[in-house]
């Protein structure tokens, strides 16, 4: 199978990504201007939009990292690693990728609010509002997307292609898992595929 044969479509940009990123660090630098608040990413995916976000935050910030995981049956969330910085009296910023059920951002802005902190607001790259179950809020949002599987720009399959630098739409996951290196194939030409292969 070949990158053609495989449906994937490009649906954010390189261009999209950095434009909606200085915008919300245009808000977010108005927003907290004078309260240095710690940004805090959600490990894994969050990483490039942290890094492209905070560069575009022109005011004195802290940045921490957390790293949540699941466990058993009913897939527990539990802290797989903690921030190092103390959370009290901060006005905390929680990074996000992708925000779809609701679940895991409910869990952790609970046990964020437990830690005394100032303000807790979130911002995610994408909302998936469609799969939403529980309602949880979302102060910043860059945008809204559909069902789709997505890939690239910290989302992985299996961990693969994090490193994408624009965001893309596996239309058949089936098709992906049976030729897992198509989207590299089609994104970095025959080296990227075996890469991933």
């Amino acid at each position: 199978m070949t990158a053609k044969d495989v449906p994937f479509t490009e649906v954010i940009p390189v261009e999209a990504l950095a434009s909606r990123a200085r915008e919300l660090g245009d808000q977010l630098a108005e927003e907290y201007r004078g309260r240095e608040p710690v940004f805090v990413g959600i490990l894994h995916g969050s990483l490039p939009f942290l890094s492209d976000l905070i560069r575009q935050v022109r005011i004195p910030l802290d940045v921490d990292f957390l790293a949540l995981s699941r466990f058993g049956e009913g897939g527990k969330v539990r802290i797989a690693m903690d921030t190092e910085t103390s959370l009290e009296g901060r006005h905390v910023v929680v990074v996000e990728d992708i925000v779809d059920t609701g679940l895991t951002l409910s869990y952790l802005r609970r046990l964020l609010e437990t830690r005394d902190v100032a303000s807790l607001a979130t911002v995610t790259l994408l909302d998936k509002a469609p799969r939403r179950i529980v309602d949880v809020p979302l102060e910043y949002r860059g945008f809204e997307v559909g069902d789709e599987f997505l890939l690239g720009y910290g989302l992985d399959w299996e961990g693969k292609y994090r490193n994408l630098r624009s965001i893309w739409a596996v239309l058949d996951l089936a098709a992906l898992q049976a030729s897992p290196g198509a989207l590299a194939e089609k994104v970095f030409g025959a080296r990227g595929d075996s890469l991933i292969a």
